[in-house]
């Protein structure tokens, strides 16, 4: 018997439609019925790529007990928290509040009202249902003392990340800046890159920030840690190195063995980074990386209608890796290049992952050395590599696949195409900028309704009002998008977002954006999404972009809300830079300054490539022939020309770029 779930659209509600618990998708059903019956709500909430999401399932979930308690006694509601992550976003801080620890499967029990009062990630199944029957059983007895840990807690989730008006300063130092980085580098790991914890994430976001700062303010050992790391990541088996992409995270220090699940918003950033670190410090290995992710995204992840999927998951046949790992004899399909490869890949014939007695790829710091003894150039390396990965992916294709998650999130599709603008600006591939504008065109098309942004296209069951996550991310992709090929429709569908995001998310009275709109469904808080994560903020990213569009459009409101909203969360920054990592650009964006680039000329695209040789991370770029904005009004003609601004300055008209870069350099002393 299929439950309430059997025609929702989402892959992770469909996998717990056959469960005999008695599933509710989230809506006026389930909350109805449990204020009708006074019962106690469950909400589970978890990802279709989420291992201990499925081990629970199994466990408890599928068990005919803990599922006649779970029926008899509550209303029990399933949420994927990729489809409604403003769900999510609540009930994991009510349960990081319970618990100082957060993660999913998150299982949360709430009044009939959806005030929470109990919650945790996994739980082992025999403990579950001790607890489901202590919480029923005090329901009945003292419901009192729920009501009133309801009241409290609630109160705590509204006031988490609630932050007081601050007076904007007059400057921002390199003093500011320094106390954030220095003991942020205090935490990094001089062995095997990245941070000194485990498990460990690439968190993009954060190694972009240290890329910048260490170029603009010349600190050479930051750039060596920041590369250092980005080779460990991409030699590791958390990046899959026979099919390309990243997998989440990697359960060991060494970024050896991941957690298998492919997201993507992990590789459209991660393709940025290693686009952006390739043009600081070109290395073989990143072009690798990118071509090799954007070719799996495409191969894999990519639909029809032009938008990409959500995730992979870390599971096949039941057990974590199966498909991404390789028993040592397998390798013999290569014939003569069989040994080759194992040294390469560090295949043994115990497994190079001696828990399940397999091997996870990987690579050494010595393959120029390795090449080299085999008697290959780099240049004809690259090429035997290729074929020797394109016939173990496909003999890899034979096995059965992980489960994809078919889902088309807007925010992560526009992730990608940044990742996608971002590679084609560091390896002028016009392939990718075409990938990146039919992706910004699916959303354009298949993500809007009635001139606003959706969370994802609409289906049968129901439309999703876009985040503040949507409306951030896309107003960069298409603000990236015009900065590439300087189609200025982009552009002005960014301004128009921005002007939406700002009517539905801002509260001008607390200076503050939230992350639902002010037309949203009503849930028991109304939250605002200020730290990084593994995805930079919600609002670090809408306050970036207006201060990006505020000197694009020359307009005042922009930048006024963008300064008075960084200057509420700044004083947290330096508490914990990876939490802050994309504020903390934003901070040197304001205190290093930034170039505004203006091509003119029916050369500008063509000055845009040679610009994009020389690393400038703090720059805008704009051009064209002919245009409406500020900075390129009244200089249009066919004759090549380029204006370095900054603060409402232009220098005289140059005539190559490289007067330009000699220009920055000269000022930047």
């Amino acid at each position: 018997m299929a439950n309430k779930l059997h025609k929702e659209g989402s892959p992770y509600l469909q996998q717990h439609a056959h469960n005999p618990v008695e599933w509710y998708p989230w809506g006026e059903e389930a909350l109805a019925k449990a204020k009708a019956e006074n019962k106690l709500i469950i909400i589970s909430v978890g990802y279709s790529a989420c291992h201990w999401c499925h081990v629970m399932e199994r466990e408890s979930f599928e068990n005919d007990a803990i599922a006649q308690t779970m029926n008899k006694f509550f209303v029990s509601i399933k949420v994927d928290r990729e489809e409604r992550p403003d769900i999510d976003q609540i009930y994991m801080i009510a349960v990081q509040l319970m618990t100082n620890a957060g993660g999913w499967p998150l299982n949360c029990i709430c009044l009939p009202d959806g005030r929470p009062i109990y919650g945790g990630t996994y739980f082992k199944p025999q403990d579950w249902q001790n607890i489901l029957l202590q919480i029923a059983k005090m329901w009945e007895e003292t419901p009192q003392v729920a009501l009133d840990y309801a009241d409290r807690l609630t109160k705590g989730i509204q006031q988490a990340e609630k932050l007081p008006i601050q007076e904007i300063p007059e400057t921002y130092t390199q003093e500011d800046l320094r106390a954030i980085v220095d003991p942020w580098k205090e935490t990094f790991d001089p062995q095997y890159g990245g941070y000194r914890r485990t498990p460990k994430f690439p968190l993009p976001n954060n190694w972009l920030f240290f890329l910048r700062y260490g170029s603009i303010y010349k600190d050479q050992g930051l750039l060596d840690h920041v590369h250092f790391s980005l080779r460990k990541i991409a030699q590791g088996g958390i990046y899959d190195q026979i099919g390309g992409g990243f997998a989440r995270y990697s359960v060991d220090q060494k970024w050896h063995i991941p957690h298998f699940e492919k997201m993507l918003y992990d590789n459209g950033q991660l393709i940025s980074l290693y686009s952006e670190a390739y043009q600081q410090q070109p290395h073989f290995l990143y072009k690798r990386v990118v071509e090799e992710s954007i070719a799996w995204a495409e191969r894999e992840m990519l639909d029809d209608n032009g938008g990409f999927y959500a995730a992979l998951d870390a599971d096949s046949e039941g057990v974590e890796g199966k498909f991404y790992s390789f028993d040592d004899q397998e390798f013999d399909l290569l014939g003569e290049r069989a040994d080759l490869a194992r040294q390469y890949f560090n295949s043994t014939k115990s497994g190079n992952w001696s828990e399940e007695q397999t091997n996870v790829p990987f690579i050494n710091d010595n393959e120029e050395q390795l090449v080299a003894e085999a008697g290959y150039s780099l240049a004809e390396w690259e090429q035997e590599l290729q074929q020797l990965k394109s016939e173990l992916r496909a003999y890899r294709d034979k096995r059965v696949h992980p489960g994809l998650d078919h889902k088309q999130l807007c925010t992560w599709n526009a992730l990608m195409i940044q990742g996608l603008v971002d590679a084609y600006r560091a390896f002028d591939n016009p392939h990718y900028l075409a990938l990146a504008e039919q992706t910004a065109s699916f959303i354009w098309t298949k993500c809007h309704d009635n001139g606003q942004l959706l969370h994802q296209p609409a289906d049968s069951n129901r439309s999703i009002p876009g985040f503040l996550d949507d409306y951030a991310f896309t107003c960069a992709a298409y603000t990236a998008l015009y900065e590439a090929s300087f189609d200025e429709t982009w552009l002005y569908r960014a301004k128009n977002l921005a002007d939406q995001a700002i009517s539905l998310f801002y509260e001008a009275e607390e200076a503050s954006f939230y992350y639902t709109s002010s037309n949203a469904e009503t849930l028991i808080a109304r939250k605002s999404e200020i730290m990084d994560n593994v995805i930079p903020g919600s609002v670090s990213c809408i306050v970036r972009q207006l201060f990006k569009l505020g000197l694009m459009f020359d307009e005042q409101r922009y930048a006024e809300i963008a300064e008075q909203v960084f200057a509420n969360v700044y004083p947290h920054i330096k508490s914990y830079g990876s939490a802050y990592s994309n504020w903390a650009i934003q901070l040197l964006e304001l205190q290093a300054g930034v170039w505004e680039v203006a091509l003119t000329g029916t050369d500008a695209l063509t000055w845009r490539k040679e610009l994009d040789k020389t690393y400038i991370p703090n720059k805008v770029t704009l051009g064209g022939t002919k245009s409406t904005l500020p900075l390129l009004e009244h200089k249009e003609g066919v004759e090549s020309k380029a204006y370095l601004c900054q603060q409402k300055t232009c220098s005289l008209p140059q005539t190559s770029i490289a007067q330009i870069i000699e220009l920055i350099n000269n000022k930047q002393g």
